[in-house]
């Protein structure tokens, strides 16, 4: 399954899309990475094997799996997929011979655009999955050190949080429940990696992905409620 003794140990993320998921060429049987992602959603798609209601991969952006994630929560009919999109944003473990690029210098100028296109092409009509965007920054509670992490960690942060409140029905959205610099999120989260427009909130919005925006005054929110259901729902 391509692989030869593990990780490799050169990789600062082995899961990286660039090399280890070889963009979107990879499959199981040329991708080592590609093959361990995929079997571990497999384990997960039996409920009495694996018990749980949220499923994620955080920072795995191969659509190919990132679609059979979707897939396997709607089998279960139990559980909901929160994945990361594609584009907009290349993390530092994708840089490669341009990893010496600044943060800034690897965001990309039509960001939203990338990430509302990507996703827009693909179609996807699932109540049984949900998408957020921009990547957040987080500060680690025992070294102080301060990281970027994929939307999707801020995502199920919050709706753990959301869960281990009273009336569990409400969205894990909003200030009193998305609320991430407030610790909705459970872990300290100090900044996006964009911040979003007004405009730029609406055309992700429109796209079933849910913003994270700052706001000057308020902090840092999840901004939207949304699955990646074409049809609106009361779920």
């Amino acid at each position: 399954y391509g692989g030869f003794d593990g990780f490799d140990i050169t990789e600062k993320e082995p899961f990286n899309a660039s090399r280890a998921m070889q963009h979107e060429t990879a499959t199981e049987l040329n991708s080592a990475m590609f093959y361990s992602a995929k079997k571990a959603v497999d384990m997960f798609s039996d409920p009495e094997f694996v018990e749980g209601n949220v499923l994620t991969a955080p920072g795995i952006v191969n659509e190919g799996l990132t679609t059979h994630m979707l897939n396997t929560c709607e089998g279960r009919g139990d559980a909901l997929a929160l994945i990361d999109p594609k584009g907009g944003y290349e993390p530092f473990s994708e840089g490669g011979s341009n990893g010496a690029r600044t943060e800034q210098e690897r965001i990309s100028a039509t960001h939203v655009n990338d990430v509302v296109n990507n996703m827009t092409s693909r179609a996807l009509n699932s109540s049984y999955g949900a998408v957020y965007y921009p990547w957040v920054r987080i500060s680690d509670t025992i070294t102080g050190a301060s990281l970027w992490a994929p939307p999707s960690v801020a995502a199920f942060g919050a709706m753990s949080f959301n869960d281990k409140q009273a009336a569990p029905w409400f969205a894990p959205a909003g200030f009193n429940r998305g609320g991430l610099s407030a610790g909705a999120a459970g872990i300290p989260v100090t900044n996006v990696r964009s911040k979003l427009t007004s405009k730029e909130r609406d055309s992700l919005y429109d796209a079933n992905i849910n913003p994270i925006a700052s706001f000057p005054s308020e902090g840092i929110v999840i901004f939207g409620q949304k699955t990646l259901q074409v049809t609106p729902s009361a779920l």
